[in-house]
């Protein structure tokens, strides 16, 4: 039987750009960028980025078609909710979006997936933003 967490749409984006692999590889690049930015990397409380890397690696599958482990183990995403304790500047907004942009460039995607992607994750970090400028 399977369950909801192993649960995918064999159309779905998930499944299209290659599965839990790719979003490995993407959250991995993603963070190594932030890792290598003191500005953006203090954002992230942790003492290691495996934390972040988990939840967000879990997040993506989720959002995109894949299994629903984040929400089996986190309840609901509540994103704004979530990152309301950090003050997330324009500055830190396109931080966060130059490097993401760089590792979806090591993933190559192919270009309407990559579009898609790009799209969400731009609408997604300007709504994250919690500080005027």
């Amino acid at each position: 039987m399977t369950t909801d967490s192993e649960y995918t749409r064999a159309d779905s984006f998930f499944e299209a750009v290659g599965g839990e692999q790719t979003f490995r590889r993407l959250v991995t690049a993603f963070y190594r960028g932030v890792a290598a930015d003191p500005p953006l990397r203090a954002l992230y409380p942790e003492e290691d980025l495996a934390g972040a890397t988990d939840r967000l690696t879990l997040f993506l599958i989720q959002y995109w078609g894949g299994p629903t482990t984040y929400s089996r183990t986190r309840g609901h995403p509540r994103l704004r909710l979530r990152h309301v304790p950090y003050a997330i500047t324009i500055a830190q907004r396109d931080a966060w979006l130059r490097h993401m942009r760089a590792a979806l460039d090591e993933i190559a995607l192919p270009p309407q997936y990559d579009t898609m992607m790009w799209d969400y994750l731009t609408g997604a970090a300007d709504s994250l933003r919690n500080v005027a400028e």
